[in-house]
């Protein structure tokens, strides 16, 4: 980031403001570098965002350190270097569909640089993105270092207009995950940062009716104090960590909180809402 800033500052105003590092062993129960750049398109799966994530009920903001990422990429598959476009979704939480292709560019990634950028070095805002501000579910993720280290992940799964949530969360997951200390100037040159889109979020028949590296889950559940918790992981995290459904079902009941014995029984219990990602890496 150090070496280049990919939109230049135009306005006056100044800049407003999921994923362990190490796979964990669990016993039955968009990136943007500023050293390379690569646009990637995950497959039909989930943000990044978020922590990957324990979602906050009141205000549906989702923290990154609920989520868990495992050290490798996700399984990807090449956008349309023609069109740069993928194929018309539907709109989430129930908006109206539009005949406009959704467009999930580099740009997005870079501007969450940019914004970054402005606010580390107390620079004017940068001027508005070109790409769509329609209203998404997002999440935004940073990662650091050749191994892509997890440095911060946080979301939201309220549609929010894309050019004002991503300046949001931009910021947010570099400057509030509860699990890393603040990003600083000195981390820009080897940052990574993703984009993620949610869509398709659908009722699940149990916890069991959703595919491992397809859908990303949010899961909700009675603790064993008889209070209400959710939790959430984007689509790569179980295939990066290499769990099936149920360790993932256990790691996200023990990310939301939930410290009793998990039995065949209580998963019965959790509702579950599974939805598709689209995410930009630079």
């Amino acid at each position: 980031m150090g070496k280049r800033r990919c939109v230049p500052p135009l306005e006056p105003k100044l800049a407003a403001g999921c994923c362990g590092v190490k796979k964990p062993k669990l016993s039955g129960s968009g990136t943007h570098s500023h050293g390379n750049q690569s646009t990637t398109v995950p497959g039909s799966s989930s943000g990044p965002l978020q922590n990957h994530q324990h979602v906050d009920g009141s205000s549906g903001r989702e923290n990154v350190s609920d989520l868990t990422l495992g050290p490798g990429n996700s399984p990807i598959t090449r956008m349309n270097p023609a069109s740069g476009a993928l194929s018309p979704l539907p709109r989430p939480n129930g908006t109206a569909n539009t005949a406009k292709n959704l467009v999930v560019t580099a740009e997005m990634c870079c501007y969450c640089f940019d914004v970054l950028y402005c606010h580390l070095y107390g620079f004017p805002q940068p001027r508005l993105p070109r790409f769509t501000n329609d209203p998404y579910p997002l999440f935004v993720t940073w990662k650091t270092g050749r191994d892509k280290r997890l440095r911060g992940c946080i979301g939201t799964f309220s549609a929010m207009n894309l050019h004002s949530g991503l300046r949001e969360y931009t910021l947010t997951s570099a400057l509030k995950d509860s699990r890393f200390p603040p990003l600083t100037r000195e981390e820009l040159p080897k940052l990574f940062c993703s984009v993620s889109l949610l869509t398709n979020f659908e009722d699940a028949s149990d916890y069991l009716d959703w595919e491992v590296g397809v859908h990303g889950i949010r899961i909700e559940f009675i603790n064993e104090k008889g209070v209400k918790r959710t939790a959430t992981y984007l689509p790569e995290v179980a295939k990066e960590q290499d769990w099936d459904q149920i360790q993932t079902i256990d790691s996200l009941l023990r990310k939301g909180g939930f410290k009793a014995p998990i039995t065949s029984e209580f998963r019965k219990t959790i509702k579950l809402t599974r939805n598709n990602h689209l995410a930009v890496e630079e």
